[in-house]
This record gives structure tokens, sequence and C-alpha cells, in this order.
């Protein structure tokens, strides 16, 4: 399990191998173009790359940036979903007591998984939320076919170390120390244990981020044994589908269709 933590990278200097300057103007709409061509101007010039410890540092570098970025986006993506929704959604005045607080919020969220439950297709599976997961009692959670992304409110002021999360190959357990587990199942596929982290969002709520070892299916259910969902009304981001090629994308249509 990857916990977000912040990178320190200590690497001593390498001389270059020859004079040749290194001349390449950042282009903010491909980043990863940019990238490589640092990565390939510092393996022609220099030996840096032929070192096994720098390789993984660079690795581990990429992994940091990564989860990074990820986390900076759900957090943007909240913000301006916040001021969307204005002053729809108050906070009490007063602060209740941590197990009070995690009775409200689980409330809230049985009322909406009361609302989907009037959804339900006629095998008796789900209509997806937005998100092409589903809101259960405790916890939401969404997805992409490369990713697993779970929300689980906890009471306000909940610091990291009163959270426990494993993530393992088939498994998941996420909950608040000295009480029962929020999340505890085997989960619907397996995912790479070494690319999935957690975070805690405003000390308010955990956000969990799985990467799925089969990246060409739709998940039905984020544990098995949970409400399904129906995967025929799945609705994937368009843009994301069009970056697919034809044969691809025409298996993932396939897929949806026949699933």
């Amino acid at each position: 399990m990857a916990i977000l933590s912040e990178y320190e990278e200590d690497q001593k200097p390498t001389k270059p191998s020859s004079s040749m300057p290194f001349n390449v103007d950042f282009d903010p709409s491909n980043p990863l173009g940019f990238i490589e061509t640092v990565i390939d101007f510092v393996a022609r010039e220099s030996d840096l790359f032929r070192s096994d410890s720098v390789v993984r540092d660079v690795n581990a570098l990429v992994r940091t940036m990564r989860e990074k970025v990820v986390t900076e986006d759900r957090e943007r993506k909240r913000k301006e979903k916040a001021e969307a929704n204005g002053n729809a959604e108050k906070r009490p005045k007063e602060e209740a007591a941590p197990a009070s607080a995690l009775a409200l919020v689980t409330e809230e969220k049985k009322d909406a998984a009361a609302a989907a439950e009037h959804e339900k297709t006629a095998e008796g599976k789900r209509a997806p939320n937005k998100g092409n997961g589903l809101d259960m009692d405790k916890y939401s959670w969404g997805q992409s076919l490369q990713e697993v992304t779970i929300n689980i409110p906890v009471p306000p002021g909940t610091k990291s170390r009163f959270i426990t999360c494993e993530i393992k190959k088939n498994h998941l357990n996420v909950g608040l120390k000295g009480q029962p587990p929020i999340i505890d199942g085997e989960l619907f596929q397996s995912v790479k244990v070494e690319d999935c982290f957690w975070s805690l969002e405003d000390q308010k709520s955990i956000s969990v981020l799985l990467t799925k070892q089969n990246q060409m299916d739709w998940w039905k259910s984020l544990v098995k044994g949970d409400p399904e969902i129906d995967t025929q009304k799945v609705e994937p981001e368009t843009s994301k589908l069009s970056d697919l090629d034809s044969e691809t994308r025409s298996t993932v249509e396939k897929m949806m269709v026949g699933s």
C-alpha cells in the first residue's frame, strides 16, 4: 500500500559527456513530451541511467508525482463542486462528538441509498451514480476502466493517526481505530497494491484510490456481496473513450452491451 508522503530527491550531480546545450520549451498541454525529451537528453549525454539505483529513484519519483497530481485533481473537483452547490449544505452550528458526527453523515448516506433503491433494474441491479459506482450507507465509490475511487465521510477533525487502512490484492479494510471497520471485504476484482493509496481530505473524509489489475472490465460492486450496479448503464467519459484505438474502443463498447 502506498501512502501519500513527501518525496525528497537526493542525487549527486552528474557531468554531461558532451557540451551539447539543452534547449526545449515546456508545453503545458503536453507534459509527458517534455519529460520524455529531458530523459532522452540525459540518457544520451550522461551515464546516469546506467545505475539501477537511479532508475529506481526516477520510477519512485514518477509514482510520487502521479499520486500528487491525482490528489490535487480530486481536491480541485471537490472545490468546484462545493462552489457550485453554494450554501446548499450547511454545517452544524455546534460541533458534536465524533460518534454523533459519524451518525449524521451516515444518515445522509442512507437517504441517498434509499433514493438509489428505487432505481433498480429488472435484474435487481442498481443504476450507477455519476461516478459509475454506487452510493452506499457509509461510503460512496466510483470508477473508470483503470481506477476505483472511494470516499468515506468521517467525523470533522479526524486525524490521520486514527485511521486504519489496509489494501491487499483482493481485500480492503478501512475504518477508525477502536470502531468496527467501515469497509471490510473481498474486492470485486484484484488491484495493483503498489499503485493504490489513501489520504485524509480536510479532516472530514477518507479518499482511497485503487488501481485495477484488469483495466478492461467495469466493476459491478466495490466488495463482493454488496449491491451490484447495472454496467450497461455505465457512462464513461467521452474524451477518455475516444482516446482509445478503434479496436480497444470496439471491445469496450461490446463489453458494456453484453455485460
